[in-house]
Formats: C-alpha cells, structure tokens, sequence
C-alpha cells in the first residue's frame, strides 16, 4: 500500500479529543483501492467499529481478540479514556472502517511510565489485500514523533498467525519473560 501524507505543517497534539479525528493521509492499495487515514475516530466510526466488534459471523476477530467486550459492549468512552489514540483506515468508495491501529500508554512492567501498547484489526473484505505493514508502520511513526522516548509492546493471542507475522515484519521481538500460554507478548 502507498501512503501520501497530507499537509505537514499540519499540527495537532496526541490524544485527540474524544470523536475528533483529522485527516492525516490517503492511501492506495496494491489492487488500486483507495482509502483515507485519520487519528481520532469520529462517531459515525466508532459505531462501525461497535458494530464490527459484535459481528458473530466475523470468526477470527471473535477468537482472536477481546474487541467484543472491549467496543461492543463496553462504552467506547470508557476505552478511549486510558489516553487511547486510534487511527483509521477509511475505504474511500464504501466509506467503510477498513482497519483500525491504536496506541496509548500501558506500562508492560511495574513502575516504568515509558511503556506503550498498539493493537491492531482489519476488517472483513479488507483482510488479505495488504494493507496492514504500511498501514501500521505509519501510525507508529506519527505517533512516535508525538511520543519520542517510548518503547512499544503488543499482546497477541498465541495462534494469531496474521498478527504476530506482522509484529515481526514490524520489528517487534518476542518477550518470553513476559509472555504466557495465552498470549505472546512482542516489543519493539
């Protein structure tokens, strides 16, 4: 995927308020599909997102992740209140949540305050195109000018192929200390 970033002087401060968004980049697929990248989620996202989350027929997100509880059914305010900071990948045609990266503070180990979390989705139809590496390594970027000194980690259910395939395209390196039976705990 080809991202082109909008107007650089462009300024803004992470996290955005809540339902704000701005509209950072376009995007085009390998197949010419093309999208719009936004940080901060505005509402008419978030109840896509809300709906994405509870969509039982979508198998891998419902035993890959805790996006049922975490969007569905709990209120996207109470989410987005750990100092969350989502960016969107908007397919310009539908104008359909495509993809979704996050970032926010969670600190990995008792007592260090430099510690990032970033989770990652595609959705239905847009999963397997490609778009995700691009897509991700540029949110990390613009959220990684915002916050310079951190260090991110990622949580993968163990068996999430997709996922932990593109952790360690991202560069992220296993953590084994900190990993478990359940998940696999990455850090870049």
């Amino acid at each position: 995927m080809k991202i082109t970033p909008k107007n650089k002087s462009q300024k803004f401060s992470l996290p955005l308020k809540i339902f704000e968004s701005v509209h950072i980049a376009d995007a085009i697929s390998k197949d010419g599909e093309e999208f719009s990248i936004f940080v901060g989620l505005e509402k008419r996202y978030v109840e896509q997102l809300k709906k994405l989350s509870l969509d039982e027929k979508d198998l891998d997100l419902q035993k890959n992740t805790r996006d049922r509880k975490r969007f569905g059914e709990n209120p996207y305010e109470d989410w987005y209140g750990k100092n969350r900071t989502p960016f969107c990948l908007i397919h310009k045609q539908t104008d359909a949540l495509a993809a979704l990266v996050w970032l926010g503070p969670e600190p990995l180990f008792s007592g260090e305050n430099n510690w990032h979390t970033i989770g990652w989705r595609s959705y239905g139809a847009f999963r397997g195109k490609g778009i995700m590496k691009n897509f991700t390594q540029f949110a990390i970027d613009v959220y990684t000018r915002n916050f310079p000194d951190i260090t991110i980690w990622c949580a993968i259910k163990r068996g999430n192929a997709g996922s932990s395939n593109l952790a360690t395209t991202l560069g992220f390196q296993i953590s084994e200390e900190t990993s478990d039976d359940a998940s696999l705990v990455m850090i870049k």
